[in-house]
């Protein structure tokens, strides 16, 4: 009796709702315009940051002419890590813009758009538009959705195909008819299919687990013998396979598909016999309860208001199937990948990403089932998060105190202003008005993201202009042979893009033994010059800083390896660009 009272008392809420200021036109503007500005911040208003952005964006740049576009090319040798989509789509706006980061990052906020909106339709047609829309403003503020969307990586276009996926799954799932789950289960596959071309099989997980999970979650086994369920797999081989082939009919293909689906798919999840270079499973290595331990930051600032929904979840376990639907398709798509990727032998954060949309539908149900007004643990869920905020608001505060002003110093003093107010606002409202309380939390956040954010990225970008030391490089290696010492993929890339598209490499690792490869590099190609990475440093007073010779081993001072110029970033990376005296 009291469930069916509160679902009365929900729904005569809802019907205000339809009428009140959250639903109005220019609310929802408001809101849309919020985290379009959010994303625009972090994709257009800083250059390409490491790990990972040099050598993406390199990549793009390459593709962006290259004659084969099958497999994607770092500094000129195959990179067969990802395959091309991600590749090719940015090399669109590369071919007719240039080089510059932001050009690069204009597929991202597509991505963002569509991930957005493929989890926004799932909480719409699972628990209604309310619903819909915390589901879409979760998934994009999540501190890892949102560091997703705005990095020029691969992991973008992999998480908006597997929420426009999981929004077929469940379409196909729960279908009552045979062309309805049809539909839903073509959309599906073709998500998955752009999915494996951006992030190999990987795609495949969630969606995958979720329909597993489900089927026996609620004992429905016919479903994975549904002859609509396996029909899109042939909207995957078309697609999938024709890029296979043109690998495959290439220079050295069967090596290249080999690295595609053995050294860089299964080498994630276990050790397998490669080189040393393929050792996937050798980097980034995974220890027990990893992402358990690291979720709460994935969240933020949103964790708290997880675990209110999850306890939410668990009281209202016994509700019908019908009731409960939602909340069981949200764990079963982020439960089962979390415990998969837990015993992988890699681990990053941006693994678990594909796995946040179970979660943000999960919040945009408790959103809804808190309208007719929330319990004390969703209050206190509520006003923790707007002291999270405000802790958020100090904590930019004193780092641009420590950055000094400069001329936009008022961008970041409105948004400062903006977040801390509408935090309170939050407080206040967290036990009268939920609905109010979780809006004004979300456009604290995304006055955060706008405003001091966007300053801090301006003084960060000075530590990360790796284009000013290649183009530096360029200058100063005019005419001569240039040969890089043991570079890593960051500094192949920025010598490429920004200083000459062709260079010899000497293995490192960078010791006392490295003289003998140098010097007969040296006698091979006279007049050359070699580039190497010196070990950073923390910052010091300029009264104690290290001279750049100082870095370099001392017996090869004595073998006539002398420093001709040093490159420095603040706070970033250092070079050294060496010459053999005869």
């Amino acid at each position: 009796m009291g469930h069916i009272i509160q679902a009365r008392a929900r729904v005569k809420y809802s019907q205000r709702m339809q009428f009140g200021p959250l639903n109005t036109r220019r609310t929802l503007l408001g809101l849309g315009c919020a985290l379009l500005l959010a994303w625009c911040v972090g994709l257009f208003a800083r250059g390409y940051w490491t790990p990972d952005e040099p050598r993406e964006a390199d990549i793009a740049w390459r593709m962006s002419w290259q004659a084969d576009k099958a497999v994607p090319l770092l500094a000129g040798d195959a990179f067969c890590e990802k395959p091309p989509l991600t590749y090719w789509l940015a090399a669109l706006p590369i071919k007719l813009l240039g080089t510059q980061a932001w050009v690069a990052r204009l597929p991202n906020l597509l991505y963002a758009l569509i991930t957005a909106l493929g989890v926004g339709l799932l909480g719409a047609r699972s628990l209604g538009r309310f619903a819909g829309l915390a589901a879409a403003a979760t998934i994009s503020t999540f501190l890892l959705a949102y560091q997703v969307a705005i990095w020029l990586a691969t992991d973008a276009p992999l998480l908006a195909a597997v929420s426009v996926a999981l929004l077929g799954a469940y379409i196909g799932f729960y279908a009552t008819t045979s062309p309805e789950r049809l539909r839903g289960y073509l959309l599906m596959h073709t998500a998955l299919a752009f999915g494996f071309l951006s992030k190999s099989a990987v795609a495949w997980m969630v969606p995958a687990l979720a329909i597993l999970t489900l089927s026996i979650w609620e004992k429905r086994w016919r479903e994975l013998l549904r002859w609509e369920l396996y029909a899109g797999l042939l909207i995957q081989a078309a697609l999938i396979l024709t890029w296979v082939w043109f690998v495959y009919r290439g220079n050295d293909g069967p090596e290249h598909l080999k690295v595609f689906f053995w050294n860089n798919l299964v080498g994630r999840f276990a050790a397998v016999d490669a080189p040393p270079d393929l050792q996937y499973a050798a980097a980034h290595r995974n220890s027990p309860g990893k992402y358990l331990i690291e979720l709460p930051l994935y969240l933020f600032p949103w964790t708290l208001l997880v675990i209110a929904a999850a306890r939410r979840a668990w009281r209202q376990r016994r509700a019908s199937l019908q009731e409960n639907r939602a909340v069981r398709f949200a764990l079963a798509a982020s439960l089962p990948p979390l415990l998969v990727l837990s015993f992988a032998a890699t681990a990053r954060n941006i693994y678990l990403a594909p796995a946040l949309p179970g979660l943000a539908l999960l919040v945009g149900w408790w959103a809804r089932e808190i309208l007719p007004g929330p319990d004390s643990w969703d209050v206190r869920a509520l006003r923790a998060t707007a002291a999270m905020l405000l802790l958020g608001v100090a904590v930019f505060a004193a780092a641009l105190a420590v950055l000094g002003p400069d001329i936009y110093a008022a961008v970041s003093l409105a948004g400062l202003s903006a977040a801390a107010i509408l935090a309170i606002r939050a407080w206040a409202a967290a036990r009268e008005h939920a609905v109010h309380a979780q809006w004004a939390l979300l456009l604290a956040y995304c006055a955060l993201l706008i405003g001091p954010a966007s300053q801090v990225y301006r003084r960060v970008d000075a530590w990360q202009d790796l284009a000013k030391i290649g183009r530096a490089v360029e200058r100063d290696t005019a005419g001569r042979p240039l040969i890089l010492l043991a570079p890593d993929e960051t500094t192949r890339a920025i010598i490429d893009m920004y200083a000459r598209p062709s260079v010899e490499r000497i293995a490192g690792p960078v010791d006392a033994a490295a003289i003998d490869r140098i010097r007969s590099a040296a006698a091979a190609a006279p007049m050359s010059l070699f580039l190497v990475q010196l070990p950073s440093q923390s910052p010091q007073l300029p009264w104690r800083r290290r001279s750049p010779q100082a870095d370099l081993p001392p017996a090869w001072e004595a073998a006539k390896i002398q420093m001709a110029k040093s490159y420095s970033l603040p706070n970033g990376r250092r070079y050294a660009l060496l010459q053999v005296t005869p």
